[in-house]
Order: C-alpha cells, then structure tokens, then sequence
C-alpha cells in the first residue's frame, strides 16, 4: 500500500491487537479477527477472552 486512505467496505477483514507491555519484563496482547459487514462489523473469533489475574 502507497499511505492512501483507503475506504473499509464489505467484506474486508482484519485484526484488532491491542495489548499491553513491560520493558524488560513481558507483554500481552488481544488479538480480535473482525470482518466488516454492510450494517458494521462481525467479531469472527467466539472464544472468550475473560481477565485471568496470576
């Protein structure tokens, strides 16, 4: 891709990665597969992503 803006349209997918890290340390990351749709947006992965405390 040349940096031009390109418009989502339906049918396009992508992924969704936010995350956290730690210099030195560790990180996590969330990744969310979506695909956009003609009335929005479909979250394609359906396992639960719950807060796990260690």
């Amino acid at each position: 891709m040349d940096g031009a803006p390109l418009e989502l349209a339906p049918g396009m997918a992508f992924s969704i990665e936010p995350g956290i890290y730690l210099a030195g340390r560790h990180g996590a990351r969330i990744e969310d597969i979506v695909a956009v749709t003609a009335t929005g947006v479909e979250r394609l992965n359906t396992l639960p992503t719950p807060l796990v405390t260690l």
